[in-house]
């Protein structure tokens, strides 16, 4: 099994020996920094992310505790681990007391050293996500995703999810508003190794346009008017993870060249700092927008498109997914009021310019609006002209069906004498819909 690589900072002032573990890191796959001096280490760890830092105890200028604050103040995510010639016991206890994760005696073996690193950096990673599940607890709690859908545009998207989930390559979802863009995004990183952790997300339409580089690279404290505290972006958030950037067509063009180099090379910087961090995120990008025709007028790079249009998940609209109509209507309406023939024919019929959202919110409404059963009075004006057929009433024969409709009712109450149980049996209708009726029809009793 291969060893997992990391970033390590020597600061000891030893040549030979300081030679001897660049040599044995680098060897071994990992990326090297030295310096000789406990200032010159502090600088290093302001400038780049480290996993680790291996320092020796006995330096010139800063002493050892000194020289592990200053760390500490600069990187408090990066490990450290002290090298002494001389292991006393109250050097090594008041090391861990300040946050050292070991205390290594010279000499040693190498392979020892290595070892120890590696236990530090699972520790670091066991602290990143404890983290990470702080800021998302609520996403963690998600049911798997289900993507619901028979007609064949829908099995294509769901073999297309199947296809490219496995993958660590950057995704781009394209489709209308209230397709499902982010049920997409889900299904993708559930199917990914990286689905035991917190998918995050972000919708760059949602946020001002000054607001959306602190929330995706983070701030230093005081790097502008309102930042009092330091804050990590989602990037870091995400590290390991998925970043799920919804109406990314949205992102202002200045800060598409950020993006970019993460995509590229992992590299990012929070605002107000020049520490250069590394993170691990894969990328699924969503848009209601032609990017290709964004790139042509200017609004969106040609180099980030291609980069993040690697792999390309179609959503159709609900108006192309035929019997998916339906099919959605029972999910939504499992366990609620039944759905009277006509309400139906008027839901299949529809156009749905908002898509599944729409959808949504129409079945909540009348949910909320009918008793036992959802009829067509239910539901909102526009489809109070689709009937059971799923088609609307030729123009100029509205106001001939009214009164014929009309006439019918009222023969049928003066047949029962104003019994309105007895007449809507025969109508066929419920008690609560022949009221509404007579309502429309101006019918008194």
């Amino acid at each position: 099994m291969a060893k997992t690589a990391f970033d390590i900072l020597f600061v000891d002032d030893d040549s030979d020996f300081a030679a001897g573990c660049i040599r044995w890191f680098q060897k071994n796959g990992h990326r090297v920094t030295h310096t000789t001096r406990g200032q010159d280490g502090v600088a290093q760890c302001e400038r780049l992310d480290f996993d680790i830092a291996v320092l020796d105890w006995n330096l010139p200028g800063l002493s050892g505790l000194e020289l592990v604050q200053r760390i500490r103040d600069a990187a408090a995510e990066t490990e450290i681990i002290i090298l002494t010639g001389e292991g006393t016991i109250e050097n090594a206890v008041e090391s861990m007391r300040r946050g050292v994760f070991d205390f290594l005696s010279k000499p040693f073996p190498m392979a020892e050293l290595e070892r120890r690193c590696l236990g530090a950096l699972e520790r670091r990673k066991l602290r990143k996500e404890n983290s990470q599940l702080r800021e998302v607890i609520d996403r963690a709690k998600r049911p798997p995703t289900r993507m619901i859908g028979e007609s064949q545009p829908m099995q294509k998207v769901i073999r297309l999810i199947d296809r490219v989930a496995p993958t660590d390559k950057p995704v781009l979802i394209e489709g209308e508003s209230g397709t499902g863009k982010e049920l997409v995004a889900q299904a993708i990183h559930q199917g990914s190794p990286r689905g035991n952790r917190p998918m995050v997300t972000v919708n760059c339409a949602a946020l001002p346009e000054q607001l959306v580089e602190s929330e995706l690279f983070g701030h230093e404290q005081g790097s502008f008017t309102g930042a009092t505290a330091a804050k990590p972006g989602l990037f870091e958030v995400a590290d390991g993870s998925t970043l799920f950037i919804d109406e990314v067509g949205e992102l202002p063009l200045a800060l598409q060249p950020k993006l970019l180099r993460v995509l590229e090379d992992g590299s990012m910087r929070r605002i107000g700092s020049e520490k250069e961090r590394r993170v691990d995120v894969r990328i699924v990008a969503a848009t209601n927008r032609s990017l290709k025709e964004e790139v042509a007028e200017g609004r969106f790079r040609e180099d980030l498109y291609y980069r993040i249009n690697l792999l390309t998940v179609h959503l159709p609209p609900l108006r192309d997914r035929g019997d998916d109509i339906g099919v959605l209507v029972d999910h939504f309406l499992a366990g609620g009021p039944e759905l009277e023939t006509e309400a139906r024919g008027a839901l299949l019929a529809y156009d749905w310019p908002g898509n599944i959202r729409q959808l949504v919110n129409i079945v909540e409404r009348a949910k909320i609006l009918a008793d036992d059963v959802i009829t067509i009075e239910d539901l909102p004006e526009e489809f109070q002209s689709l009937g059971a057929s799923g088609t609307a009433e030729p123009p100029g024969n509205e106001g001939s069906l009214m009164t014929l409709q009309r006439e019918h009712i009222a023969q049928v109450l003066a047949q029962e004498k104003g019994n309105k149980s007895a007449a809507a049996r025969i109508l066929g209708v419920e008690r609560r819909k022949l009221y509404r009726m007579m309502k429309q029809h101006g019918i008194e009793g």
